[in-house]
């Protein structure tokens, strides 16, 4: 982690960062986040990520003094004063502040702000060779669609995944695909996209919404379409979109593979438009 980090409107060093025990993120999960992604020094998408953030803090109903420029003027003022030049993250958490316990919103308490730099290296083996994955039921709550601190059920669900020795987990809920534990789906079936719906049930991924922009651009066919659990297993190609993971191939799911095995050609157009829109090429 980088040293200096964002707490409400200043810039310290991580270790002075303390909350009080009664802290509404730590004791509800009342809060959001975002996690967007740098390269070389440059965030990715942050207009998309703070959009998405505004739409969360709408959702339940909290305010902070910060206008959408105010907030990209900070995150970008902390990569500069991190000196941050790799690939890396910014972990972005707003919770509704520090205040006695009690289920209610309180009245008189303001909103706890902080973000960290983290370097990360980008997942290449992954893109380039694929990964496995396992079903899993969409046991998480109906507004998934908030970027929410609570996330006990996508870890339950990632963990079950690493136990059987595959990436991730894809969910779904009454047979139908929603998404994966920390990550948007897509299938390819005959030269079609596939991939669900915006809807309550699940996170409109800001990489989600590139993938579909350059399929436009490519002129592939996309449906935003439900599809079943049986229609992943029998897809010419799957692939999972979220910020750290890019868009990585599945070739495994369960015990069967995919296809031949081998991230399929459509997924190779749409990894190298990424590559090309993050500035990677």
């Amino acid at each position: 982690m980088y040293t200096i980090i964002l707490s409400q409107d200043k810039f310290v060093h991580k270790d002075a960062l303390l909350f009080p025990i009664e802290e509404r993120g730590l004791q509800f999960g009342d809060g959001v986040y975002e996690v967007i992604r740098i390269y070389a020094g440059e965030a990715y998408l942050l207009d998309e990520h703070i959009a998405r953030l505004f739409r969360s803090l709408q959702a339940i109903s909290l305010s902070i003094p910060y206008t959408k420029a105010d907030l990209k003027k900070d995150l970008q003022a902390l990569i500069e004063k991190n000196d941050m030049r790799e690939d890396g993250f910014i972990y972005l958490q707003i919770t509704r502040g520090s205040a006695e316990r009690n289920h209610t919103f309180p009245r008189a308490t303001g909103p706890n702000i902080y973000a960290y730099i983290k370097a990360r290296e980008r997942l290449t083996s992954f893109m380039e060779d694929g990964v496995k994955a396992i079903t899993y039921p969409d046991e998480r709550w109906d507004n998934c669609y908030i970027k929410s601190l609570n996330l006990l059920p996508n870890v339950l669900a990632k963990q079950k995944a690493e136990e059987k020795d595959a990436f991730e987990a894809i969910l779904h809920r009454d047979d139908i695909v929603t998404e994966a534990s920390a990550a948007n789906v897509f299938i390819v079936k005959q030269g079609i996209l596939y991939t669900h719906p915006e809807a309550k049930t699940i996170l409109s991924g800001c990489t989600r919404a590139s993938v579909i922009r350059f399929a436009h651009e490519k002129s592939l066919p996309l449906k935003e379409e439900a599809f079943t659990v049986e229609q992943l297993l029998e897809a010419d190609e799957v692939f999972i979109t979220s910020s750290l993971s890019e868009i990585i191939p599945v070739i495994q799911i369960n015990d069967l593979r995919v296809n031949s095995g081998k991230p399929g050609p459509i997924t190779r157009s749409l990894q190298a438009a990424y590559e090309v829109d993050a500035g990677l090429r």
